[in-house]
């Protein structure tokens, strides 16, 4: 896509995750397969003096940019894959953020990860998304868009990963089309661990995210059950609109 998209989209962005170590995706050899570990997404390091602005905005080059979106997908991809621990909430509690509508978003996530405790966020992550039974939220593609699980925006989603050579490994139980899962793909399109050109990401941006996911954040903000992650919702239902603004104005 070409640069002036993102680094136009970015005024509207109040600045993303603090730097962070490596997702969690492994790449072994091309006859292997490229593999994707959703929830296994390492936490942010310590949060830097910098101010938000400066980790994303309109100076910004293509590769901080580019660098700045992969860790935000990598933060919901963690977020969305399994409850945060203790130590990933304080790390998340010392995001910072600017007057902007994803600054702010940011600022009141990391107001509620420093409230929260780690075992109150992990019974609502259970409430949320897996419950007794089913939980209050179906975080899945094929759900969102025709109402059943395991239907063919299912299996055109795998078609898509297998032409990129993406696999799930084999302890992962939920289907590819997981938000988290989605998330972590589009961190590693983004950040390379995946090899593809920008056009492969909008693809796989706009066929298998854009026609849900902003929904999905959207009923997480204003679910009955969520405390901690209607925050999560906030920042992901803005984020995933930065997004589509950008692939927008990058055609």
């Amino acid at each position: 896509m070409a640069d002036s998209g993102f680094i136009k989209a970015s005024r509207l962005a109040g600045g993303v995750l603090e730097p962070a170590r490596p997702i969690g995706i492994c790449q072994p050899s091309v006859s292997e397969g490229l593999q994707v570990r959703a929830g296994h997404v390492v936490s942010a390091e310590a949060p830097t003096e910098a101010p938000r602005a400066t980790l994303l905005g309109p100076n910004l080059c293509r590769d901080e940019v580019e660098t700045a979106r992969a860790q935000e997908y990598a933060l919901l991809a963690l977020l969305l894959g399994q409850a945060p621990d203790a130590p990933f909430l304080e790390r998340i509690a010392g995001l910072r953020g600017d007057a902007t509508p994803l600054g702010k978003a940011h600022a009141a996530l990391a107001q509620a990860a420093g409230k929260a405790s780690a075992d109150t966020v992990e019974r609502e992550f259970f409430d949320l998304f897996i419950g007794v039974g089913r939980g209050e939220l179906l975080p899945y593609g094929s759900y969102y868009m025709t109402g059943f699980l395991n239907e063919r925006p299912l299996a055109r989603l795998r078609a898509d990963l297998r032409a990129l050579g993406i696999e799930l490994v084999d302890e992962r139980y939920e289907p590819e089309d997981h938000a988290a899962i989605l998330c972590e793909i589009m961190a590693g399109l983004i950040g390379g661990e995946f090899s593809a050109t920008s056009e492969r990401q909008r693809h796989v941006f706009e066929k298998h995210l854009a026609p849900w996911i902003g929904r999905f954040f959207a009923d997480l903000g204003a679910a009955k059950g969520a405390d901690f992650y209607r925050h999560v919702g906030s920042v992901g239902h803005l984020f995933i609109g930065i997004e589509a603004e950008a692939f927008a104005l990058g055609s």
